[in-house]
C-alpha cells in the first residue's frame, strides 16, 4: 500500500476554504484532456475524490454523466450547490470502488490520488474503465519565476505550522505516481501542462493555507488564527497581486 492513512473526515473544515484558496484547473487543460482521451457526450466520467467538484463540473459539459465521489459530506454539499444536472454524487471513497458504480470512459482525480491505496485503486479501476478509456491525475505547481517569489516563503510558513510527523508527498521513501502507474494496467503515460498568470489576493492565500490537510482548522486548532495573521503580515501592503500557476494532467491509458 503506497497511499497515506485513510481519514475520511480529514477535510471537514478545509472544505469551506477550498474553492476560494486552491488554484482552479485551466479550462484549456480540461479541453486538452477531453481531446486526448477521446471523451464524447455519450461517455461517462468518474471523478474520484471530487472535493468541492471543480473537475466534476468542468467535465459535465463534455460527458453524458459524471459520478462524483468523496468521503467528506461538507465537500459534497458545496459541490452539489454548483453542479450541473448531469452530475450525481456518492459519499464514499476509493475503498468503495466497484462495478456497482458503473463503467467509465474517463476517471479523474484532482489532488486526491496520494490519499489512496494507489495500487489497489488502479486494480479496481481496471475492471471499471472501458478498454480505450483513461485515468487522469490533476495537480498544480508554481514555476520558479519572479512573480512566484512569495511561494517559497509561503510554503515554509505552512510547513512550520503543520503538526509534527505529517507526511510530505515528496519526502524520503515516497513513490511517485508515475512509478505506480507504470506498474499498473494504465502504463502508457502522457503529461500536459497549461501555464497561466492568475490574480490572487492575500485573503486568497489565507484560504489556501486553511484548505490544506496539514494546516486546516481541524488539524491545527486555534493556531489557524495565528497562521492567518502571519500570512497577512508576510504580505502586508501587497493587496491583490499575480502568480503564475501551471495546472497539469497526467493521463494514463492501457498499453
Amino acid at each position: 500500500m503506497t497511499g497515506q492513512a485513510f481519514e475520511p473526515r480529514r477535510f471537514r473544515t478545509a472544505a469551506a476554504h477550498y474553492v476560494a484558496g486552491r488554484p482552479a484547473y485551466a479550462a484549456r487543460l480540461i479541453r486538452r484532456v477531453v481531446m486526448l482521451t477521446g471523451l464524447t457526450p455519450a461517455d461517462d466520467v468518474l471523478d474520484l475524490g471530487c472535493g468541492p467538484g471543480p473537475l466534476a463540473a468542468a467535465f459535465a459539459g463534455f460527458a453524458a454523466t459524471v459520478t462524483a465521489v468523496d468521503p467528506e459530506p461538507e465537500m459534497l454539499r458545496i459541490a452539489r450547490d454548483a453542479a450541473p444536472a448531469n452530475v450525481r454524487f456518492i459519499e464514499g471513497s476509493s475503498y468503495d470502488l466497484g462495478p456497482q458504480w458503473g463503467r467509465f470512459r474517463l476517471v479523474t482525480m484532482g489532488r486526491s490520488f496520494h490519499w489512496m491505496d494507489r495500487e489497489e485503486t488502479l486494480r479496481r479501476l481496471d475492471g471499471m474503465v472501458e478498454p480505450e478509456g483513461a485515468v487522469a491525475l490533476f495537480h498544480d505547481t508554481h514555476p520558479e519565476l519572479p512573480e512566484n517569489a512569495f511561494w517559497r516563503e509561503f510554503r515554509t510558513l505552512i510547513r512550520r505550522y503543520a503538526p509534527e510527523g505529517e507526511t510530505r508527498r515528496d519526502g524520503p521513501g515516497w513513490t511517485r505516481h508515475e512509478s505506480v502507474l507504470l506498474d499498473s494496467a494504465f502504463n502508457v503515460l502522457e503529461e500536459i501542462s497549461v501555464i497561466e498568470r492568475r490574480a490572487v489576493t492575500v485573503e486568497g492565500l489565507v484560504a489556501r493555507a486553511l484548505s490544506m490537510s496539514t494546516t486546516s482548522e481541524a488539524r491545527i486548532g486555534a493556531r489557524a488564527g495565528e497562521l492567518a495573521a502571519e500570512i497577512r503580515a508576510m504580505m502586508a501592503g501587497v493587496g491583490a497581486f499575480s502568480e503564475v500557476v501551471a495546472t497539469q494532467a497526467l493521463i494514463a491509458t492501457r498499453g
